[in-house]
Order: structure tokens, then C-alpha cells, then sequence
């Protein structure tokens, strides 16, 4: 089970369906990826609720002017049957730098140009733009 491909693609679909928002099975990686999406503005917001289960997490959608979401492309780069890892040195601006990489590294999830500034490499999750 692809649980980062599931939350990607539920985002994608809920955006192609123009839904205000989107709830998702709540873990750390997923806020961890979320907050990211945030602080990129690629969401407008997001939130987990405990439900003493495993928690749900409700993720609002960002839109354009235009009424176009705000995600016009999202690309799943590492997936759990072939991990790709970038060293620092490797580390590539996505859309010359009008998207972003999303990767996980020793320091926890982060953009790839926060890790290059960190001096981390680490496993590329997806790029977005």
C-alpha cells in the first residue's frame, strides 16, 4: 500500500472535482507532506482530527482567480517497489523553480531546496507545480 500515492491522488481527484475540501486517513509523514503543501501554497490549509483511532486529517483545497486548482501538475517520483534518492549535489530546481520536490531526508520532510540549503540529500517523494 502506497499510503503518500493514495493522499496525492485523493488531492488530485478532489481538485479535477472542484470539492472544497478532502478528508484523508491521518499519519506524521502525511501532515509532515501537507504542511509542506501549505507553506508552498499549493493548499489553503489543513487539520487533523483525533477520533482515538488512527485520526482523519481534512485538507482544504487552494484554487486560482480562474476557478483552476492551484496543483496543475503532481508527479510521484519514488514509489515503495523503486526508491530514487537524491545526494545534495544531485538535488534539481523542478519547472526552473516555479514547482518544488518534495523529499524525505535526516532532518524530516522537506522541500528539495530547503534540503539543498540544509546540505541533506534524501528519498524524492513527488514533485509539484
Amino acid at each position: 500500500m502506497d499510503s503518500i500515492g493514495d493522499f496525492l491522488t485523493r488531492i488530485r481527484n478532489a481538485g479535477m472535482a472542484k470539492h472544497e475540501k478532502v478528508d484523508v486517513p491521518a499519519s506524521k509523514v502525511r501532515s509532515g507532506v501537507a504542511k509542506i503543501l501549505a507553506d508552498e501554497g499549493y493548499i489553503r490549509n489543513f487539520k487533523v482530527v483525533k477520533d482515538g483511532k488512527q485520526g482523519m486529517m481534512r485538507v482544504y483545497l487552494k484554487y486560482k482567480k480562474d476557478g483552476e486548482h492551484a496543483i496543475s501538475h503532481l508527479e510521484r517520483v519514488s514509489r515503495p517497489g523503486k526508491r530514487i534518492y537524491w545526494p545534495n549535489a544531485e538535488i534539481q530546481e523542478v519547472r526552473s523553480g516555479f514547482g518544488a520536490a518534495i523529499m524525505t531526508t535526516s532532518k524530516g520532510i522537506m522541500t528539495g531546496e530547503g534540503a539543498k540549503a540544509e546540505g541533506v540529500g534524501g528519498e524524492v517523494l513527488f514533485r509539484i507545480w
